[in-house]
């Protein structure tokens, strides 16, 4: 059941001054209002200057007739004056401003409608492979695909999390063959050093492989013989592998435990499930002339892509030996996803470097019929996390970053902060806080750069009190809980819709009103840093009104007041952070 929430004020004066538009010259009725926030009024609108530039007058004649036709007898608008070139400067009255913060703060969505209602949004997102433990190159898709989940489920959409698992190929058979070749492996005796876990000791076992299978021709032969055992279904070699595949998903888990994200083993979807899809998938692009024969293969050759050589792009559906790919399975993957999951929206959220993959993915799809106008496709691409040489992130010797040693890192530094700053805490509460922090840093640092972007992994700035940082937001809203706890503010306040307001005040009431717009946005345009920022230039408001506006020592009805917008600011930090799939700390 969809929500129609609080409407925002800047939704209403946008109307107001459409109504005003009309009034003045009907034939642009549908003319953008053209209304945002500023720093010389609450709101301003420059409509005055494209509608003029329509109706063939001067903008600050046209703006001064707008001016006088804007309704300020409903209680909403308290002053319209023009400055500038036509600009309309918009001051609201203060009971409107004091209604909006008390609806709000009576609704447990905060007002914030369900536009996504009904809308059925395949997330694909994080997808380790089995055998190989997660590094760091798996964080930007794990958490800015959480985040997307958070934010569309919230907003109403029904969410299909899709963790597409590297579960098959021609590894696996390589791997299985070389533990089944050595009955003292760890793995066999089930005497993994106390160091070492399962799936770390499968990632050494497969780099182990990997060496023998291409300096050892013999050992070669032997693994593809034990891949087509394992496609045929063999017994004893399907049975190694479902091993392997649980060792892998319990890895999984705990990383996703830690990082608190929303996927379980009921979101694993593995490339071995589109197994049986793949030959129905091929015939259905040959049938429909999408996909050709080329020296054997069946190939989609591109109608929009060429590549270097000024030939078509090319999707390989199915390899010349017989054989399918990663073309192959993420074909299959969006064929079912629309034909059986039901999907309205398909985001996959990748690396930047497989923008061309997708690109040809979904031109196949359309062309096949699967992926139509009415159903919605998105890349979610993402740039790379950066060392401090502003290279792709590596240890100091050169690998890969485990993920997990990554996030052991910043929890340790912040544990370091909170102690310092808070020496009384007891172990067990430093280090639940060091935790949540720790974590959120890390979270709150990639999401709140534009994904498109790089970004540098430094775990000294992501972890510090003072500027744009998880911990700093974690903080701001423990500070909130702090006043409300000395307030005894247990339960919600009343606002009095009567009473004055300080200019810093109106600031922070207007800044909460924003956080449904901003989410909508979020929805739209697939960009998490908006919300991020959103909450960081709501803490900075809170600030400046938690500096000039005495909260406890007030009198009333002024201290009630100031009680709901403390409460309104907490809540929604809350569940703005939650969003972004962070903690929000009471105390800190």
């Amino acid at each position: 059941m969809s929500s129609a929430g609080v409407v925002p004020l800047l939704g209403r004066v946008a109307a107001a001054v459409s109504e005003a538009i009309a009034r003045v010259r009907p034939e642009t009725a549908d003319a953008d209002p053209v209304v945002r926030r500023s720093d010389r009024a609450d709101f301003q609108s420059n409509a005055a200057l494209p509608l003029a530039k329509r109706v063939g007058m001067p903008p600050a004649q046209l703006g001064g007739e707008l001016a006088t036709h804007v309704d300020v007898t409903d209680g909403v608008i308290a002053d319209v004056q023009v400055s500038g070139p036509g600009f309309l400067n918009i001051t609201l009255t203060d009971s409107a401003v004091w209604e909006t913060v008390a609806a709000r703060l009576a609704d447990v969505r905060l007002g914030v409608p369900t536009t996504e209602d009904g809308r059925r949004v395949v997330i694909d997102y994080s997808a380790p492979n089995v055998a190989k433990e997660m590094h760091v190159g798996h964080l930007r898709t794990t958490i800015i695909g959480d985040s997307l989940a958070r934010v569309l489920g919230f907003l109403g959409a029904d969410v299909v999390r899709a963790n597409h698992l590297g579960d098959w190929g021609t590894q696996f058979g390589m791997l299985i063959q070389y533990i089944d070749e050595r009955p003292e492996s760890p793995w066999h005796t089930e005497e993994l050093d106390s160091d070492t876990s399962s799936v770390s000791a499968l990632d050494s076992l497969y780099k182990a492989a990997r060496a023998q299978f291409d300096s050892d021709p013999s050992f070669a032969d032997r693994a593809r013989n034990r891949v087509v055992a394992l496609q045929a279904g063999d017994p004893e070699t399907v049975a190694r592998w479902r091993e392997i595949v649980a060792e892998s998903e319990k890895a999984f888990g705990a990383i996703y435990d830690r990082l608190g994200v929303l996927l379980t083993p009921d979101d694993y979807i593995g490339e071995s499930f589109y197994n049986d899809q793949l030959a129905d998938t091929v015939t259905e692009l040959v049938d429909k002339g999408v996909a050709v024969d080329s020296d054997g293969a069946i190939v989609v050759l591109s109608e929009q892509v060429k590549g270097t050589d000024n030939q078509p792009a090319v999707l390989m559906a199915r390899k010349r030996d017989g054989g399918y790919g990663y073309d192959s399975t993420d074909l299959a993957t969006i064929r079912y996803s629309i034909a059986s999951l039901h999907a309205d929206r398909l985001l996959y959220v990748t690396d930047s470097r497989q923008a061309l993959h997708f690109q040809l993915v979904f031109e196949a799809a359309r062309r096949v019929g699967w992926l139509t106008d009415a159903i919605g496709v998105d890349h979610v691409a993402y740039g790379t996390i950066l060392g401090p040489d502003g290279k792709p992130f590596k240890t100091r010797a050169g690998g890969t970053v485990r993920l997990m040693d990554l996030l052991d890192e910043a929890v340790a530094r912040v544990r370091a902060v909170v102690a310092e700053k808070n020496p009384d805490l007891t172990s067990a509460e430093l280090d639940t806080i060091a935790e949540q922090a720790g974590i959120g840093a890390v979270k709150y640092a990639d999401l709140s750069t534009s994904r498109v972007k790089d970004y540098t992994f430094d775990a000294g700035r992501m972890t510090s009190l003072n500027g744009n940082t998880g911990v700093y937001l974690q903080y701001a809203h423990a500070r909130v809980c702090s006043i409300l706890r000395k307030a005894g503010a247990a339960t919600r306040a009343t606002v009095d819709t009567l009473g004055p307001l300080e200019p810093a005040e109106r600031e922070l009431a207007l800044a909460l009103d924003g956080y449904g717009a901003v989410l909508g946005e979020v929805a739209e345009v697939l960009e998490p840093h908006r919300l991020a920022g959103y909450l960081y230039d709501l803490a900075r408001a809170y600030t400046s009104f938690y500096d000039s506006c005495p909260v406890i020592a007030a009198d009333e009805p002024i201290r009630s007041n100031r009680i709901a917008l403390c409460q309104l600011t907490a809540r929604t930090l809350e569940l703005g952070l939650g969003q972004l799939g962070i903690a929000a700390p009471q105390r800190m």
